[in-house]
């Protein structure tokens, strides 16, 4: 009897990842596909890696295809962007091993700056998207995605969306299956996309979307669910995808459900038989809708966005709702206190910050747990995009303004944010002879995601320690003559470097480096402590936000010891002394 386990959908990934048989992965993490790179590399058959960013990471991959392995690359739906160049090239190359994108999207907007849904971005690349509804078939889809690879000569994006990567159902294992490698052939008609090639590749890539589109009328993984509900009479159908499946299936077991495992491209002969075989056909899909829009163009008359919503995670009371026309009377939520995201106690950001604040310096600020510099008491960040996009809108408001101007302006980017696309941005202001200063917030982690390592830890997806990027010489090598690295909790030397580089009518960068509080292995052997007798009551020391510290009724100050981590970043806002640090 084969094994069975709980596992959530991002491990399931992993496991089917292994099972296929692949033998290299690359990655950037990005919530909610940060745990996949994370399992997958517990497997030591697989070769797995962070790489700098989502590009490199689908490059590595499409090497390693190349060569004639299956191959890995994962993140989530805004990293698909980063990835997107080399997507839509190798889309008209094809594989000669298989390769597989899984890419995470976020409904509901938990993690992410947007809600783009990767199944519009398949449409443009012209590849196969495949839509698993739960960890186990999470775990066969990707072993499909790689049959489907190689057999149609194409890369294959899995989707999955938060919900189901951070669920969890039941799941059967199996052995890992390698198949042989491929012989590699030197073809370039294939494998070099000048003009002249591509347009013969087009025309491949359109027959293969043709020949896909029949395969998936027979395919395994699109199912057609038979059922008898009828509401006023009329005999009801849901076609769906995804997570939202298991919403229909929840609320109407007993309704006729056409299931799309494969997003892209659409089973039209079995959708046009299933839509014959209802009365009224619902269309269930999170976020945009593209296969309400497929459906509608074959003249197939459906219910879908006018009454389900584009924005947000959907929900089996949505059908309860605006199917069933039911009315919930739910209990109203009871109210609690908002708890708005904050930065740790001890957080090196917050030194820094508190410093921009303090001089009234405007932050271009960019992906990152440094975003919440934005947020009340803070206020030091104005302008967040992109990964990378804060240097390059520093530029671009010099370049517009002038240099007086930005003396009021930092750009602020993270340490491995700055690996990822920060380089070629700074690059592109020395190149551009821009002025103005940039802070690196390198606290020695990928901090958003969870702790990952990158280029300037030292340390591999794997644990394997090597040589660490070093920012300041990478910064003097570009060419910057103006360097130098700062202690956030330095903060009079901080201002003061700050006050410096901003007048200074040149290019600059400030490294501001301190560990991440939270770090594995930081030692906290300190905590701060208030002394009553010397305070004056003036509410210095609860500018930073601390969530360490609290504002008693008689005005006076108290401190949460289980929370201070004796950063020492009120004790410098305090001007009469009345804070001590005390070991545990």
């Amino acid at each position: 009897m084969k094994e069975k386990k709980m596992m959530l959908g991002n491990a399931a990934i992993a496991r089917g990842v292994w099972e296929a048989g692949v033998k290299v992965s690359s990655a950037y993490p990005g919530t909610p596909s940060t745990e996949i790179s994370e399992e997958l590399v517990k497997y030591p058959d697989v070769y797995a890696e962070w790489a700098p960013n989502e590009k490199v990471a689908t490059e590595v991959a499409i090497g390693a295809s190349i060569s004639g392995v299956r191959s890995f690359a994962t993140m989530k739906m805004v990293g698909l962007n980063v990835a997107a160049d080399p997507l839509y090239s190798f889309s008209y190359a094809g594989v000669t091993g298989g390769m597989v994108m899984v890419v995470a999207d976020d409904p509901g907007l938990y993690s992410s700056q947007n809600e783009q849904d990767t199944r519009m971005v398949c449409r443009a690349a012209m590849v196969p998207c495949l839509e698993p509804s739960d960890s186990q078939e999470a775990k066969d889809y990707i072993k499909y995605a790689y049959e489907i690879s190689e057999k149609f000569d194409t890369p294959v994006i899995v989707r999955t969306t938060t919900r189901l990567a951070h669920s969890q159902c039941e799941v059967t294992l199996e052995d890992r299956v390698v198949p042989d490698d491929k012989v590699y052939e030197r073809n370039i008609a294939k494998n070099v996309m000048m003009p002249a090639m591509a347009k013969g590749r087009h025309l491949i890539v359109e027959k293969r979307m043709k020949d896909l589109a029949e395969y998936a009328n027979t395919a395994p993984f699109n199912t057609i669910e038979k059922g008898d509900m009828t509401i006023d009479g009329k005999r009801i159908g849901f076609i769906t995808d995804g997570i939202p499946y298991q919403y229909v299936k929840e609320v109407c077991p007993n309704a006729s459900i056409l299931k799309l495992g494969m997003c892209n491209p659409l089973p039209r002969k079995m959708i046009e038989d299933f839509a014959a075989s209802v009365d009224v056909l619902y269309i269930f899909e999170e976020l945009e809708p593209v296969i309400e829009e497929q459906v509608r163009s074959w003249g197939i008359s459906c219910i879908g966005k006018e009454i389900f919503t584009i924005q947000g995670e959907y929900s089996a009371n949505m059908i309860r709702e605006r199917v069933l026309k039911m009315d919930l009377d739910l209990d109203e939520a009871p109210q609690i206190p908002p708890r708005p995201p904050i930065l740790c106690p001890g957080c090196p950001h917050r030194a820094t910050f508190s410093v921009l604040k303090k001089l009234r310096i405007h932050a271009a600020g960019d992906i990152g747990c440094y975003t919440l510099g934005a947020l009340a008491p803070l206020s030091a960040v104005d302008t967040t995009i992109c990964m990378g996009s804060s240097i390059s809108s520093l530029h671009g408001m010099e370049k517009a303004k002038g240099f007086d101007y930005i003396k009021n302006w930092v750009a602020v980017i993270g340490d491995s944010t700055f690996l990822h696309t920060g380089v070629n941005s700074l690059i592109n202001l020395f190149y551009n002879q821009s002025h103005g200063t940039v802070l690196i917030l390198d606290n020695r982690t990928t901090g958003m995601t969870g702790h990952q390592d990158h280029p300037a830890t030292g340390k591999t997806l794997s644990g394997e320690i090597v040589p660490a990027v070093d920012f300041k010489k990478l910064c003097e090598g570009i060419g910057i003559e103006h360097v130098r690295e700062e202690d956030p909790f330095d903060v009079d030397a901080l201002t003061k470097a700050v006050k410096e580089e901003v007048n200074r009518e040149a290019l600059s960068v400030i490294i501001v480096k301190a560990p991440c509080a939270l770090l594995k292995g930081q030692q906290h052997p300190y905590v701060v402590e208030p002394l009553a007798d010397k305070c004056v009551h003036c509410g210095a020391c609860l500018q930073p936000g601390c969530p360490a510290l609290t504002k008693k009724e008689d005005g006076s100050i108290a401190i949460d010891a289980t929370m201070c981590n004796g950063c020492g970043l009120c004790m410098s806002m305090c001007k009469v002394g009345a804070l001590q640090k005390v070991k545990r």
